[in-house]
């Protein structure tokens, strides 16, 4: 690790599950890793779908806030997701949450997530 390079960790989103960081700031740069709908305080799942998701953009907010970020300071995310078919309700939701203009942003179906999750997003920000 180099000097101009820190681990970031907070109670205001879920800890590790694994061996990850929550994420790492690099020359400006912040590298948040996936959020799963897990509460901080409980490390339980939220149930449904929208329920995960809700919970994402909240843990996201969390993230942020502890690097003295915002949402506005969010430049790319990449969105996992079990069924393609949610992907309105991940649209809807980046209408709440995000102003335009929106940051870059890929999103793909993937066979199976961490804990049975039906939803994962990170995040890219800078600051």
């Amino acid at each position: 690790m180099t000097t101009q390079q820190k681990i970031i960790e907070t109670n205001l989103a879920p800890k590790a599950v694994g061996t990850y960081s929550q994420g790492v700031h690099y020359n400006g740069v912040y590298y948040f890793s996936g959020m799963l709908g897990l509460n901080p305080e409980t490390m339980e799942l939220a149930t449904d779908f929208q329920g995960q998701l809700d919970q994402i953009m909240k843990n996201i907010a969390g993230l942020l806030s502890s690097q003295n970020l915002n949402k506005e300071n969010i430049i790319k995310t990449t969105i996992f997701l079990t069924d393609l078919k949610n992907f309105q309700m991940v649209n809807n939701a980046y209408e709440k949450f995000f102003k335009m203009p929106y940051p870059a942003r890929s999103c793909v179906e993937v066979s199976a997530l961490p804990k049975e999750a039906l939803v994962e997003i990170e995040v890219i920000a800078a600051g």
